[in-house]
């Protein structure tokens, strides 16, 4: 989105965060190894990888529907990994969420304006009845749908229609930070590009962070003031949009600016049994016996706090 990024202030940081899924049946599922990150306010930060990478694991952490298994997130100085839900009940209205599924977010057994109006009863106590449905149409007619559409059920709306009040749901309380997990994914394509430019000008209004979520680099890139790029919960580079598209420093990252040209070969190893070494050496045209036995560090490539750019690849620094 921006050219240039000036040095703000931090309001997400992820230190050394780890998740692990347990089934008693099953071996234990690594979706987040270790993870580190900064969110500086007011940024996009687009955070893009394959299925299975644990990019919705970092989403649905950090708005406290999972916990970490080691690590902190840091909000404001707070760590909210460490709370429980009485206690994040307060920054809940702070916190918000756009989900992948339009069809499953909503209570399908609430008319819109009853969706839209409970969060300002639990969180607004101070407004009056008549202030509340005010507040629904203003929401409402700011994610482009009339103020009519508060009478209706989900189930009489389209799956774009739906997303829009899933928006509008996110950003009613005026949040700090939202979290979006492929928003425009379960849409028709007709459809994304209106999610999508709704998004853009919300976030350029309200000036607040935000994480996008997707596997579509090109999404991420509209969107976005930096970019992440995870595999197979690990974060393999990060930096600013225009860095990450002229000058890929991972040997992912570059497979995903080209998925057709058969870049990219195979499958995405199983987060149960990861490979040793490089998470991505199963899969790199690069791979030496270094990347099946050590795991690579993450280097600095270039610039510092928001501006930096890094990449965790053996190659670096090696001529090609």
């Amino acid at each position: 989105m921006t050219e240039q990024i000036k040095q703000r202030q931090p309001l997400i940081e992820l230190k050394d965060v780890t998740k692990t899924y347990h089934d008693g049946k099953r071996k234990d599922v690594f979706a987040v190894s270790n993870f580190n990150l900064t969110l500086y306010e007011g940024e996009t930060l687009g955070l893009v990888g394959e299925s299975g990478c644990g990019k919705s694991t970092i989403g649905n952490m950090l708005v406290h529907l999972f916990t970490p298994d080691e690590g902190s997130i840091l909000f404001r100085g707070q760590d909210i990994a460490s709370m429980n839900e009485r206690q994040f009940h307060p920054l809940r209205k702070e916190i918000q969420m756009v989900f992948q599924d339009p069809y499953s977010s909503l209570n399908p057994r609430k008319k819109i304006g009853w969706l839209l109006e409970e969060p300002l009863k639990i969180h607004r106590k101070d407004m009056k009845k008549e202030e509340r449905k005010a507040k629904v149409e203003e929401i409402l007619k700011e994610v482009g749908l009339d103020a009519e559409y508060a009478n209706r059920y989900p189930k009489e709306l389209s799956g774009g229609q739906r997303q829009r009040v899933s928006i509008a749901l996110a950003f009613l309380m005026n949040p700090a930070f939202l979290v979006a997990d492929e928003p425009v994914s379960a849409l028709d394509v007709s459809v994304q590009a209106q999610i999508l430019n709704l998004m853009r000008e919300l976030q350029e209004k309200y000036q607040l962070t935000s994480l996008f979520i997707s596997h579509d680099l090109g999404v991420v890139s509209y969107l976005s003031d930096r970019i992440g790029v995870m595999y197979l919960g690990h974060l393999v580079e990060l930096g600013t949009t225009e860095e990450i598209l002229k000058n890929p420093a991972h040997p992912y990252t570059k497979a995903l600016f080209d998925v057709n040209a058969g870049v990219l070969f195979g499958e995405i190893p199983s987060p149960s049994d990861p490979p040793s070494g490089c998470p991505f050496h199963t899969r790199c045209v690069y791979c030496t016996e270094r990347c099946k036995a050590e795991m690579p560090q993450v280097q600095t490539l270039s610039g510092e706090g928001e501006n930096v750019h890094i990449a965790a690849c053996h190659r670096i620094g090696v001529s090609s």
